[in-house]
């Protein structure tokens, strides 16, 4: 695993709110963090982050800095942004992000 996206998981871990315990699952070459079987975040290689704020909150999270649409072999994944590692440099940032994957995730059914 990189060691962009090793420091970024390890950043998730510290920011995670209070009772909040994901799972952590082997995923696009690295750890997603889960909850209840649906994810939340997931550091990429080169030090972004993919997180789920679902296809309501597409426009919101596309607005804030860093943000684009999520693609995946020329498809775009709704409901996902990756947010660029200049973005998340600052704690209050990535936890600002993680919060809005987890608001998101808590209206899911578990898998």
């Amino acid at each position: 695993m990189s060691m962009a996206r090793e420091e970024l998981a390890d950043r998730i871990r510290a920011l995670l709110p209070p009772g909040l315990h994901p799972r952590e699952k082997r995923m696009f070459g690295g750890i997603a963090f889960m909850q209840d079987g649906n994810m939340l975040v997931c550091p990429l290689k080169d030090g972004a982050l993919l997180v789920r704020v679902g296809k309501d909150g597409m426009d919101a999270a596309l607005a804030r800095p860093g943000a684009e649409i999520m693609e995946m072999s020329g498809r775009t994944m709704g409901g996902f942004v990756v947010v660029s590692g200049d973005a998340i440099e600052d704690d209050e940032d990535l936890a600002g992000w993680i919060s809005t994957a987890h608001a998101f995730v808590r209206t899911l059914p578990p898998k």
